[in-house]
C-alpha cells in the first residue's frame, strides 16, 4: 500500500531493519533510507529507484522483486543494509561525520556477519564513510571488516548517469566476481 504524504513525512528519523543473516553472498549497502522507505519498512522501495530491476537484470534474482518481498534475498544469499540508519529525504541532508560513523557501524556488521562482498551502493557515500577520496565503482583493493568490497552507483532515480540497463550490467560484474 502506498503510504500518505503524511506518513512519509512523518518517516523522517525512522530506520528500516537490516537484512541480513548468515551465508550471505553480497550484503548490498544503501547510502541511507529514504522517506518512502522508512514509511513502507521496505529498502528500496520510493517508487522510481532502479535497485529490484537492477537486480533482476543482473542475474541476481530469478524475476523482478517487488520491494515487500525483500524477505526472499536472503534465501538467494543476498542481504541490505545502509551506511547511515536515518531516513531523510535526500542522502546530501547526511553530514560527512555522520557517514564516517556510520561507516564505523558498517564495518562492526560486516565482520559480525561475513558476507562473501559488501557492495556499497553510491561512490560519494563509499569515499567520505571510509576515508577513501579517489575511489571509484567497481572493486576496492580495501576490505572492510575483512570482507572484500564492490562499489556500486546508486541505484537512486536521482542519479540520472545511469539507466536501468547500466545499472543491471554493474551489478551483473559484481555477480560474476568470485566473491559475488
Amino acid at each position: 500500500m502506498k503510504p500518505s504524504p503524511e506518513e512519509i513525512a512523518a518517516a523522517a528519523g525512522r530506520t528500516v531493519p537490516d537484512l541480513v543473516g548468515p551465508d550471505l553472498r553480497i550484503l548490498f549497502s544503501g547510502i541511507n533510507p529514504s522517506l518512502y522507505s522508512a514509511a513502507t519498512g521496505h529498502h528500496f522501495a520510493r517508487p522510481g529507484n532502479r535497485f529490484w530491476p537492477a537486480l533482476h537484470l543482473a542475474g541476481l534474482t530469478p524475476r523482478r522483486l517487488h520491494p515487500s518481498e525483500q524477505g526472499l534475498l536472503p534465501g538467494l544469499g543476498l542481504g541490505i543494509t545502509n551506511v547511515v540508519a536515518r531516513a531523510t529525504a535526500r542522502a546530501d541532508e547526511l553530514s560527512p561525520a555522520e557517514l564516517k560513523a556510520g561507516g564505523e557501524v558498517l564495518a562492526e556488521l560486516v565482520a559480525r556477519w561475513r558476507p562473501g562482498c559488501l557492495a556499497i551502493l553510491g561512490v560519494t557515500a563509499y569515499r567520505t564513510a571510509f576515508g577513501r577520496p579517489k575511489a571509484t565503482t567497481g572493486p576496492q583493493s580495501s576490505t572492510i571488516g575483512g570482507v572484500p568490497v564492490h562499489v556500486l552507483p546508486n541505484p537512486s532515480g536521482l542519479n540520472a548517469h545511469y539507466t536501468v540497463e547500466t545499472l543491471g550490467a554493474a551489478y551483473a560484474v559484481l555477480r560474476a566476481t568470485p566473491a559475488g
